[in-house]
């Protein structure tokens, strides 16, 4: 099953049952900018979009799966596209059909009351006019079998209706509201957010009347849920400069509703002639630098909240100038609290809050003549999350002067050949005391409790610190050197 396939039954089907079928939003967007066609697709139906969905699911021999939204008259059809032997799981194609409506909202809510409407009223209920702009489908041609390099979708401009200019918007790179921007943003709150997100993604400008409006609509955002501005961040932070939309979110005041810690970054003080630099800035900076590094959108975020502990540990002391001490550590307990906030998941949470912690350990770790065991130190307590802690280092040097910022990676690129080294000599990515908890017990004659543990970990800070190798006859005469010290303390309840 392809697009080809999926718009030429559509075709057929929508002349079949004389139900104009338009298709709309996105994917006429991406088309009239060159983009890669998506494989989500909205299509509006003059007519029942459930109806016409389950007569297509006839027509395809029911391979896809129907997912039926009577109360907005919209259903879903998802149909699973073969993958090759080299993909993890099958890529889908997502289609949406919803009967041409308008919507009604309440204040305290973004469910709109839906009823049946033309075309022009359905386009004009869209977020931006270069959303706002369909084809019928029976306008629109395949590029199988053509000299195309690929398989799709292709129309003409003129095919295109278009009652609001985003055609034209378009080529202004321009994002602006098919009808009233206050009425658009406090209809459903989520648009603002779209908004930033799409300024990203495509590089528009948001018109100037639309900008405003968003300034003057920040307090409607608290009716959107937390899983849905979750949605629209990682949305946000997977563009390719994530920190256009990130600038934007803060000039209109909604990353302080959402976001506040992140908010609070803005601003530098000087006291005698020293300014340190304005934070929310170079944070923006940093997520730019890791998008450049990974598509990994929690990574990103850990980008965003990395400093999120300076303004509260921030000190002038003579001598050092503008501190931060332990900014890292207070991070990472407000991570915990937004993970939390925007229903981030506990690994996500956790990933997130290990980042945050160890952001500046590298940074200690620079000189030429560091100690294995410090390295070993960073392997053990980083793990797999190593390599995106490093990715996540090299961000966060955003200085504008490039010998300063060539040494710099120079220095990661060092470090990096050190932990390569060492967890080649030691074999530290599975570490452990090859000397286990069973054979502490049984020489000692202990049960479970936390002797056997202490016993252990000072086995395990032996290796880290080089006091003894990671072997296993190494460890064993330690342990019956160190082993007696320990014992003599146990508790009573302790001993077998």
């Amino acid at each position: 099953m392809n697009i080809d396939k999926i718009f030429k039954t559509i075709n057929k089907l929508s002349k079949k049952e004389k139900t104009p079928v338009y298709v709309v939003g996105g994917f006429v967007r991406d088309l009239l900018l060159g983009l890669e066609q998506k494989q989500d697709i909205d299509f509006v139906v003059v007519g029942s979009g459930i109806e016409f969905a389950k007569k297509l699911d006839e027509e395809f021999d029911h391979v896809g799966s129907l997912v039926e939204f009577v109360d907005f008259d919209t259903a879903r059809y998802v149909i699973q596209v073969p993958s090759s032997k080299f993909q993890v799981s099958s890529p889908t194609i997502e289609l949406e059909f919803a009967g041409a409506r308008s919507e009604k909202y309440d204040a305290d809510s973004r469910k709109p009351k839906v009823v049946g409407a033309s075309l022009e009223e359905d386009l004009s209920r869209r977020d931006f006019t270069v959303n706002a702009m369909a084809v019928d489908v029976r306008n629109t041609k395949t590029t199988k079998g053509t000299k195309s390099e690929l398989d799709g979708i292709v129309f003409t401009e003129k095919d295109v209706v278009d009652p609001y200019g985003g055609q034209q918007d378009l080529k202004n790179k321009l994002l602006r509201t098919p009808l009233d921007p206050d009425i658009t943003f406090s209809d459903d709150p989520l648009r603002m957010l779209r908004a930033a997100r799409f300024a990203a993604q495509l590089g528009f400008a948001i018109e100037a009347n639309t900008c405003m409006a968003m300034e003057r609509n920040v307090e409607r955002l608290k009716i959107i849920s937390a899983e849905r501005i979750q949605e629209e961040l990682f949305k946000l932070l997977s563009a390719e400069k994530p920190g256009i939309g990130l600038q934007i979110l803060y000039d209109t005041g909604l990353l302080h509703k959402f976001l506040p810690e992140v908010a609070d970054l803005h601003g530098s003080e000087e006291v005698f002639g020293q300014q340190h630099k304005n934070v929310l800035q170079h944070t923006f900076k940093v997520v730019d630098n890791l998008a450049t590094r990974t598509d990994n959108v929690v990574l990103r975020l850990a980008g965003l909240l990395h400093d999120i502990g300076k303004p509260q540990t921030k000190k002038f002391v003579r001598g050092r100038g503008w501190t931060f001490d332990m900014h890292e550590h207070l991070g990472k307990k407000m991570v915990s609290i937004i993970g939390r906030r925007l229903r981030l998941s506990v690994p996500q949470i956790k990933y997130l809050a290990k980042l945050v912690r160890w952001h500046q350990q590298p940074i200690a770790l620079m000189d030429e003549g560091i100690t294995d065991s410090a390295v070993r130190r960073l392997i053990v307590n980083l793990g797999d999350q190593l390599s995106d802690l490093l990715a996540l280092c090299r961000s966060d040097i955003t200085t504008g002067n490039p010998i300063k910022k060539e040494k710099r990676l120079k220095n990661y690129d060092r470090l990096e050949k050190r932990i390569a080294e060492v967890i080649e000599k030691d074999k530290m990515r599975a570490f452990q005391s090859p000397y286990r908890g069973e054979e502490i017990m049984q020489e000692c004659g202990l049960k479970p409790g936390p002797t056997v543990g202490k016993i252990k970990k000072a086995l395990e800070e032996a290796i880290l610190d080089g006091v003894i190798p990671n072997e296993y006859e190494a460890t064993k005469k330690y342990f019956f050197e160190i082993k007696d010290e320990f014992v003599k303390n146990a508790e009573g309840w302790e001993r077998v």
